[in-house]
């Protein structure tokens, strides 16, 4: 069983676009002990929520873990880790924030609940339920992917 994730990154820093383009990276620079936490409790294959954080602050695309935590190669600090995702799908139609916090069923997001956490768990009824708002049917993806 695999499990659902958020990333969120700033756009001028690693747009979604970017991930497509190079068609993997690591996720390094996480210096948030729950943050941490949840890469470290990632698995091959879990999927990821790729958020745009600052402009634009919406969903636009998931991703897929490929590779799981290890010593973030940005520090010698061992207490931080990193992960390597690749990118599957845009999202027909990008997820604000604003539109999550409108619908009752996402009310108990990590993304609303701890605004600030940059990497937080998703449950797989509140992922379906996004990709609803996106366009997207769950069956598809699931089946896809």
């Amino acid at each position: 069983m695999r499990n659902y994730w958020y990333m969120k990154s700033e756009p001028y820093v690693y747009h979604w676009d970017d991930l497509v383009k190079d068609g993997s990276t690591f996720w390094d620079g996480v210096r948030n002990y729950q943050a941490r936490n949840n890469m470290k409790n990632m698995k091959t294959g879990d999927i990821i929520l790729y958020y745009h954080s600052n402009k634009g602050v919406e969903f636009v695309g998931i991703a897929e873990v490929i590779k799981e935590a290890y010593q973030d190669p940005t520090t010698e600090d061992d207490r931080w880790v990193a992960v390597d995702i690749k990118p599957l799908i845009p999202l027909e139609n990008p997820v604000s924030l604003k539109e999550i916090k409108n619908h009752a069923a996402l009310q108990d997001m990590d993304l609303v609940k701890q605004s600030r956490l940059s990497v937080g768990s998703v449950k797989k009824k509140e992922f379906d339920y996004i990709l609803s708002l996106a366009g997207m049917k769950s069956k598809d993806f699931h089946e896809k992917f």
